[in-house]
């Protein structure tokens, strides 16, 4: 795909193969920005992992200290005390069959889904329309739970989700380049090291094997991964 000026103007400020210390990367990043928005932060780190073995297919969520900088429209499948606390914590929509329906019907707008375990028989039949999305509701995020009051504030909190692809690489949005740089450098701290901790016991040799970060459009800044360890 063409690059257009601006991203090679950035791209000519970031020194090819270099691995920058996490504070450094994140001042390039502010610096090397050319978005008219506000654009989102990612981050992409490759893992030693084979996703085909069931310990090595992380899966989970997080929920960054200071959010991702957008509010996520939160739906929830719950019924009678359930569906009041869901309204209750702030969700946007909350409903049962009804509304498994309206999304049968083609309806997505919303950024998360949200269930109790009884309402997972009607969540189920809608696979094809939410898991193309990223939107099916699963245990291993929080999504799939009884405690909807604190699925739903956690959300709205900026939690993220997280999954290995096929060939090792995770990636998470870290909020955006408005942000100030203590906090991005908080936020990734905080995935760095729940990424450590969630190590699986069978893997073997270097853990991390490429961390980088990037503007929406922009080029991808390589991190010395040693740098990001919180002291």
């Amino acid at each position: 795909m063409a690059k257009g000026k601006k991203y090679k103007t950035a791209l000519e400020k970031i020194e090819r193969g270099k691995r920058y210390s996490v504070k450094e990367a994140v001042e390039l990043l502010k610096s090397t920005a050319f978005e008219t928005f506000p654009a989102s932060v990612e981050c992409a780190i490759r893992l030693n992992l084979d996703p085909r073995k069931a310990d090595q297919n992380l899966r989970g969520a997080l929920v960054l200290p200071h959010g991702t900088g957008k509010t996520k429209r939160v739906l929830v499948f719950a019924k009678g005390d359930k569906a009041k606390e869901a309204e209750a914590a702030g969700a946007d929509h909350v409903g049962d069959e009804e509304l498994a329906e309206k999304i049968s019907g083609g309806w997505t707008d919303f950024d998360t889904v949200v269930a109790t375990p009884d309402m997972m028989s009607h969540v189920g039949k809608l696979g094809r329309i939410l898991g193309p999305k990223g939107l099916m509701p699963n245990p291993k995020t929080g999504t799939v739970t009884m405690d909807i009051q604190k699925a739903v504030e956690e959300i709205k909190a900026g939690k993220v989700e997280y999954r290995t692809d096929k060939v090792g690489n995770i990636h998470v949005t870290l909020g955006k380049i408005d942000f100030e740089a203590d906090k991005l450098l908080e936020n990734l701290r905080a995935f760095y090291d729940l990424m450590i901790k969630s190590r699986p016991a069978t893997v073997k040799g270097v853990f991390v094997q490429n961390l980088s970060i990037a503007t929406t459009m922009g080029p991808g800044i390589k991190i010395d991964p040693a740098s990001v360890i919180s002291k």
